[in-house]
Parts: structure tokens; sequence; C-alpha cells
């Protein structure tokens, strides 16, 4: 029988997504509550038109875009980024984006830090 998956050892902790807080269109890991690991992510599915509002963090935010088209705005400039390509935040720097396609858009936001710390600065 089959354990892939499932459970932890003295070396790992595994964690099914389903597990992490959120819901069909998000799931957050922090860091701190799995064994102190030093990162925090969101593991997305973004719906057509929907994204965070302008933020930002102590820390830099890599976004790992798997499907889709995500629009950022970064500081002052605004870009698309697609599937397949990876965007880095630095640290302190305003940043927001929105799903600009017709489908979920996949992709991870990985947070250095085991604590994931958001100043937002629009409503």
């Amino acid at each position: 029988m089959c354990t892939c998956g499932r459970g932890k050892n003295d070396l790992a902790t595994v964690i099914k997504k389903v597990d992490l807080p959120g819901g069909e269109t998000s799931r957050q890991f922090e860091g701190y509550l799995h064994g102190d690991a030093n990162i925090s992510f969101f593991i997305n599915d973004t719906p057509p038109g929907k994204g965070p509002s302008l933020h930002q963090h102590p820390y830099e935010e890599v976004f790992i875009v798997q499907d889709g088209c995500l629009t950022f705005t970064v500081g002052h400039t605004t870009f698309d980024a697609v599937a397949g390509q990876i965007v880095v935040v630095p640290p302190e720097t305003p940043h927001k984006f929105i799903n600009a396609g017709p489908e979920p858009a996949r992709h991870v936001d990985v947070h250095v830090s085991p604590r994931m710390i958001t100043t937002w600065l629009e409503g």
C-alpha cells in the first residue's frame, strides 16, 4: 500500500495543501507554524480580474507564475508576467497584481520570512 504524501518522519514534515489555511483560490503557509521553516508562501489560483490591493513587506517577495497572466504594479511601473516567469519585488516596495487573463492564474507567492508581514497601502 502506498503511503506517499502522508505523515511525518524524523527529518521532514509533510503537509497537505488542503490542510493549510485558505480556500479554493488561495492557501497560506507560514514557516514559523511548520518546524520554524524560514519561508512563507501563498499557493494561488487567482480568478480573472482579482488580486490584492497595493501593499508592501519588509522582505523580498518572489512570484512564480505557473499559468495565466498577471499584471503587476511595482513601485511606479506596471508590466505583465506570464507562465514561466518569476518576478522579484524588493523589500519595502509597494506592489499589487491583478489577473489580466480570462482563466484563473496559478502562481506561488514566496515571502522570504517565516512570518508574513504586510502593510496595506490601499483600502
